[in-house]
């Protein structure tokens, strides 16, 4: 079987179909047809076109991997949850099924993007500690229990924690200027705000000084 034509995709400049006796057989990026040195009238066996077409859903994959790396510092965990995700099944408009990626494939793309320096967990704990809900505000008992959700290991956490100019004091301040009209009663308004890990005694002084 012979490769008889490679043409750009019409959708997506930075893919390219390869047609496999005039017919069409799977799509690649551009490094890769580099990369697998891809050309015209070359010839492949079965099994090598089907090595190919994965490497094919790599290439896809760790496109939109990298997409999601990119809207933001995600943790480690956060990526390998992405990526499980992508294995499984899901059901199309139509009521199809539409098959997952193969846990191989979803363990190289990690690893590619780990190579790259896309998955940084000391790199997500401090944009995460000092972008949290900044206009609200959010104690750092909330921010170390939503770092270690997100599989960031305890000491990075406390690293990062005491080197941001960050306190419970001015964080509890903009709470309270953000949501005290909302609870008229005092004793459910420090409930909540103890509800999102400030200290009773940091509370009731900052509604003192509030009130003062």
């Amino acid at each position: 079987m012979k490769v008889t034509a490679i043409t750009a995709q019409q959708k997506n400049q930075h893919r390219v179909n390869i047609m496999v006796d005039d017919a069409y057989r799977f799509s690649l990026d551009m490094f890769q047809v580099g990369e697998l040195n891809i050309r015209i009238g070359k010839e492949y066996t079965e099994e090598e076109l089907t090595n190919l077409e994965t490497e094919s859903q790599f290439g896809k994959m760790y496109a939109r991997a990298l997409e999601y790396c990119l809207s933001r510092p995600h943790s480690a965990k956060e990526v390998r949850d992405y990526l499980y995700r992508k294995t499984r099944d899901t059901r199309t408009k139509t009521g199809g099924i539409k098959k997952g990626i193969s846990t191989e494939i979803g363990r190289r793309v990690f690893e590619r993007l780990d190579e790259r320096g896309y998955v940084n967990d000391e790199k997500f704990a401090q944009f995460w500690i000092e972008n949290r809900n900044m206009v609200k505000g959010v104690s750092k008992r909330m921010l170390t229990a939503e770092l270690q959700a997100k599989g960031i290991e305890k000491q990075v956490i406390e690293r990062f924690l005491s080197e941001s100019a960050r306190s419970d004091k001015d964080e509890l301040q903009k709470m309270i200027v953000k949501k005290r009209s909302r609870h008229a009663d005092d004793q459910k308004f420090m409930q909540y705000l103890a509800r999102q890990g400030f200290s009773y005694d940091a509370i009731k002084e900052a509604l003192r000084s509030t009130e003062a």
